[in-house]
């Protein structure tokens, strides 16, 4: 009994100092990362307030940073910014929706069909390469410039990542994977549920991030274009108004908003293919 109990008394416990050390070494870094990353955006910002102090531009073209923030609050507080961005997302969400489902359509038909990818794959290619800005004149022209103008040019800015993406996904694919499948006995649903969704996933997530990144940018072209409301709208009627404090809070936004829709896109991927890294 003696001896157990010096040999229970031999093994070494983690001590709780040694258990926060991953820890404390892990928040070290992510503090590292911000301060690095703060740098830049603090130095433009003292670059700014001195230029205004030093009146190197007029008020009019280079508002002072005060002035930025009360604008930023009175919007909000009137709920016109607010406002503005709901109209926004609610286009994106739309053309999204749009854009992305037919690519996700078109990337999984080039993927699993020799037919598709020879009558269609040489053509995509090709109009793959115009950009959304040489699609407009010809939407005007069928559309005019209501709203289906912007939801048509926002879904053809996000068709082509998500199909490239899905295509380039599943023709990665290892065809021994392919090959087991077939040995298994597996259907077409099959198939596609347990090998071309699992295998493709990652590369579809990136073409989904992607596209609604292009939608967020290409929604604040067109409303720049040709719109009433909308973030877009809110700085075209600041330089009309010669109230560039209403630019630049339209501009914080924009950015604020694509980085939490990037940020909300990443985490879900990582709790979506978060069993890939237990895995492999």
């Amino acid at each position: 009994m003696s001896s157990l109990t010096t040999a229970v008394d031999s093994i070494a416990l983690p001590s709780p100092a040694s258990n926060l050390l991953p820890w404390l070494a892990r928040l070290g870094r992510y503090a590292g990362i911000a301060v690095a990353g703060a740098i830049l955006p603090l130095s433009l910002f003292a670059l700014w307030q001195y230029a205004v102090d030093q009146q190197w531009l007029a008020e009019q073209i280079l508002p002072p940073p005060a002035l930025v923030w009360q604008s930023l609050v009175e919007l909000w507080d009137s709920g016109e910014l607010l406002e503005h961005l709901t109209i926004s997302l609610s286009r994106v969400a739309w053309s999204f929706a749009i854009g992305g489902g037919s690519g996700l359509v078109l990337g999984i038909a080039l993927g699993l069909s020799r037919q598709v990818r020879a009558y269609v794959h040489p053509t995509f290619s090709v109009v793959s390469q115009f950009p959304v800005v040489g699609w407009i004149p010809l939407l005007i022209i069928f559309l005019g410039i209501d709203e289906a103008l912007k939801i048509a040019a926002i879904s053809l800015a996000v068709v082509v990542p998500v199909a490239v993406n899905t295509y380039k996904g599943i023709a990665n694919i290892p065809r021994a994977w392919l090959e087991v499948g077939r040995v298994y006995g597996f259907s077409l649903p099959q198939t596609l549920a347990r090998v071309v969704a699992p295998a493709a996933a990652p590369s579809v997530f990136n073409g989904l991030r992607q596209g609604v990144m292009q939608a967020w940018l290409t929604l604040v072209f067109v409303e720049l274009l040709a719109s009433s409301e909308g973030i877009g709208y809110l700085m075209v009627w600041g330089r009309q108004l010669l109230q560039l404090d209403l630019v630049v809070v339209a501009m914080i936004a924009i950015g604020a908003v694509g980085l939490v829709l990037d940020l909300s896109l990443r985490f879900i991927e990582s709790r979506v293919l978060g069993w890939r890294r237990s895995a492999f």
